[in-house]
Parts: C-alpha cells; structure tokens; sequence
C-alpha cells in the first residue's frame, strides 16, 4: 500500500486506515528507541530561498535544512522529495547508496507531512533544477494525519481560517500575507519612530468601556470582584498622558468590540492610535497622508496599488471635503441650505430613502445621509471632514460652526480606514457631552459612551492643543496585500464554535 499517494489519489482508501497506519509506524519507531518526538533539536546552517539565491557560491558545498515533505517522487533506489520550510521549497535526492541500505530502508516508511532534517550538497539536476544531493536524513517529527490533496490545496475558506496552521502548510502563499502584515506594523513604527513618537502600553481591561461608541465585551475579577471591560480603545488613557506632559504617544494593540462580524469586521482587531500635542486634524491629515503613502512605498514599493481590480493611487494630496460638501456632491442635497433645521433634515433623508425614527437632529440626519449614500462612492484616499457634534463626542467643536467638529475620516476602496479628531480639551464641555451620551445609554444605547470622571479630571488640569489619529491596521493590511476579507489578514479570526 503506497502510503504517500494523498487520500484524492487513494479516494479507494479509508482515511481512517491511513490514521491507524501512521499510527502503527509511530510505534514502530518509539519500540526500536527512534521516537520522533524525543529530538528536541535540528541542524539548520541555511534556508531553501538562501541556497536558490547564492546558488553559485554553494554548488557542490555541504548544507543542511530543515523543513516538510510535501511531495514524493519513488524511482527505486532512488527518490525525489521536496522538503518545504518557512522560506520555500527545495527538491532533494535521496539514494540508498549515499544514505545507506538501513536509512534507506527505514526512510521510505516515511510519509508526506513528516518534519525531517537533511545534510547533503547542492547541485543542479540534468532538468536545471537547484536541488541537494543528500548524505544523511533524518526524521525529526511524525505527521499522523495526512495533507489535503496536493494540487488543489485547502480551498474550504471555514476550514482554512480554523485550521490556519493546516492553510500555512498547504497554501504557501498564505503566509506572504502575515510576512507583509508584519512589515506594515514595522514600516508605521519606524515612520512613528523617525518622527520623535513614544510607542506606549495602556490597560486592556478597564472599569470603564470609553474612547468610543462600541459595545463592550465584559468579564469578572474575582479578587476585587469587579466587573471590567475589554477596551473598545486606548483614546482616553493616551489623552491622559498627553496631559501629563508626553507630547507625542503612539499605541500599537488589540482592541475588543462586542458586535457584528463580516468581511470589514472582526470582534477583536489592531489599531494604531497617535496624539500629539499642539496641533489639530490638519496635521492629522497631514500625518496620515504621509504615513500611508510610506508604508505602500516600502511594503509594495509603489504608492499605485490594485484592490479587487481598482487601481488606487495613495500618494498625497488627498481629496478632502467636508461631509456637508460630500452630501451635496453624491446626493444632490445641501444641508446647508436648511442648516440646523431638523425637520428639513429629516425630510431630506427620507427622500433617499433612510429609515427615520423621527427624533433625529440636522446633525444626526447628516451624518446618516453621509453613511447609508455617499461612503460607497469613495474609492480613492478621501478625508471628510468636519462631523456633526452628535457623533463627535471626544471632538473640538469649529469655532465658526459650533454644530460641526474637527474631525476627519478617510475613505478608500469604499472603506473607512481610519478616524482623526482636534481633540477636545474643554472639561466642561466634554463633561456634558459624557452627560448627552449617557442620556443615549439610559434610552438603551449600550453603544453610547461612558463618564469617566478620573478622565475628565485630567483634563481639568490642562490639555494642550492635540491632534488625535486612529488607523486600523487590518483594513490597512487588507489594503495592500489585496485581500478581501478581515479573516484573510487575521491569522486566528473569530469562528463560531462547531458544536454550536
């Protein structure tokens, strides 16, 4: 029974035999004190990508790598494997003359899957393939269950995103995606770095579910036997610090939101939150702008990228218009025209179409204009600016618009990608806008924001002038390895438990 044909090219073979077999050779092994898992090291001197690339200098010297069994080609006394490890593939020889008739023997009891160290030289075949010439092989960890069919991968996308380490091993070109992701948070903490900003840590768990309009995830101290929440986002502890005489803090983390999950979200994401003190959300933009543009640069080595067939040019100037402007240009509609009159502002959204629940505000119907007609249409980098206070309550108001906020997102490919505020600095101010959003939490928004007294607190010792930014790295990753989901970014995403 060939063993290392794969269970599509064996469909004859029950899947349940091939497990009792590997399981048996297991045994052998153990038996005859050749455990695999006892070998607690392996020699690697290179990886296989290294020996391609300094091809010329090692040909016909000795080297020794490390990796899987991905494919097996038997011609007797002599054999073909590719061993695979974290940089590529590498064809091998394997001939019983060279190894012995022993080793020879015992190896091809091997199985596709196996983990193996191999010593040898490095030569090219006939064919012209960079390959090694082994002198020793040796089994350094037994596969028990077998890979998905070699020449059609893993295409199940659940299955995939639950067995991510099985996705790795049998869809290599996964892995360039978490490479990539890696080098985008490396590139924004260089770029943050050269720029004289302190990366920092603040709380995971908090008394207090702030910086944000999300629903909490919520667990238990038991020593304090408290209640705390998993942050919806580190904004306030960061405005804190600002306070306290840090003028330019950046924080690199996970946050937790108790919501709905699809291609654009998941429970728990990354984001990157900067402040700095004695600047706005132009030089937020500014910022932004330049920090995208970079990592494209050195992750894609051109700020032109393609998403899902668009072609989106991330250089700076971006677009920028206000989200009054937005409106006009994408739904024929000029808020300003019947500024801060809310019935107008109701009507004007119903005739697009929006579900009205008819306590709405101007700014309120604004803001619900913008989101449900016009974010579809942006798919080039846009900043809109200048949010309605209703749902800016961590934002400065304009001086010359009151009912306005300097806040910015910006769009691209239709997605928002990241949020920017002059941050407000008024304690009083902010303290009745906590007041407002707890108003919204008793009519049972459990979204609305929370009062954090020891925050407002610091700020009533002072807070600079601040320019605040959040990016969120997964859409930012998706953006630039042309993903399309958040799960395709996320090496362990979110499932739902099978037995549920």
């Amino acid at each position: 029974m060939d063993t290392k044909k794969t269970p599509a090219e064996q469909p004859q073979q029950d899947l349940n035999e091939i497990l009792k077999l590997r399981r048996e050779k297991l045994e052998v092994l153990q038996q005859s004190g050749k455990d695999p898992y006892k070998i607690t090291t392996a020699e690697q001197d290179i990886h296989n990508a290294d020996i391609i690339a300094r091809f010329d200098e090692l040909e016909n010297q000795d080297v020794s790598i490390c990796g899987r069994i991905m494919t097996w080609r038997d011609m007797g006394k002599a054999n073909f494997i590719d061993v695979h490890d974290a940089t590529g593939r590498m064809q091998v020889y394997v001939r019983r003359d060279d190894i012995g008739e022993d080793e020879y023997a015992e190896f091809k009891k091997w199985d596709i899957g196996d983990l193996v160290e191999v010593k040898g030289f490095v030569f090219r075949t006939r064919r012209g393939e960079i390959s090694i010439h082994a002198k020793a092989i040796k089994l350094i960890s037994k596969s028990l269950i077998p890979l998905p069919e070699k020449y059609h991968g893993l295409k199940d996308t659940d299955l995939r995103y639950r067995q991510r380490y099985l996705d790795l091993i049998v869809n290599p070109e996964v892995k360039d995606t978490f490479i990539k992701r890696s080098k985008i948070i490396s590139a924004i903490r260089k770029f943050l770095d050269d720029k004289g900003f302190i990366e920092v840590e603040t709380p995971i768990l908090n008394t207090i579910a702030g910086g944000a309009a999300a629903r909490p995830f919520i667990t238990h101290h038991n020593t304090l036997d408290i209640d705390l929440y998993l942050r919806i986002a580190p904004e306030l502890y960061l405005k804190r610090l600002i306070v306290g005489g840090m003028e330019k803090v950046y924080e690199i983390g996970r946050l937790f939101r108790n919501e709905g999950m699809d291609v654009k979200h998941n429970p728990e994401f990354t984001s990157m939150e900067l402040y700095q003190a004695y600047t706005d959300y132009n030089g937020m933009m500014e910022i932004t702008e330049q920090m995208i543009s970079y990592v494209a640069e050195q992750i894609c080595g051109t700020t032109t990228i393609t998403y899902q067939d668009q072609e989106v040019e991330l250089k700076a100037p971006w677009k920028r218009l206000t989200m009054v402007e937005a409106v006009k240009e994408y739904c024929n509609i000029d808020f300003d025209s019947f500024r801060l009159d809310d019935e107008k502002a109701r009507q004007a959204g119903k005739a697009l179409g929006i579900e009205i629940k008819g306590d709405e505000s101007w700014g309120d119907m604004l803001y619900k204009c913008f989101d449900e007609k016009v974010e579809e249409h942006l798919v080039q980098p846009t900043f809109i600016m200048d949010y309605p206070v209703e749902v800016s309550p961590l934002t400065k108001r304009k001086p010359d618009r009151p009912e306005l906020t300097e806040r910015f997102e910006f769009f691209i490919t239709s997605r928002e990608m990241g949020n920017a505020y002059s941050e407000l600095n008024d304690p009083i101010d902010q303290r009745e806008r906590f007041m407002h959003q707890m108003e919204l939490r008793e009519k049972g928004d459990d979204e609305a924001n929370m009062i954090d007294e020891d925050f407002l607190n610091a700020l009533e010792y002072g807070m600079p002038p601040t320019g605040g930014l959040g990016i969120g790295i997964d859409r930012l990753v998706m953006l630039l390895t042309n993903s399309y989901s958040i799960r395709d970014v996320l090496l362990f995403p979110t499932m739902k438990p099978l037995s549920k």
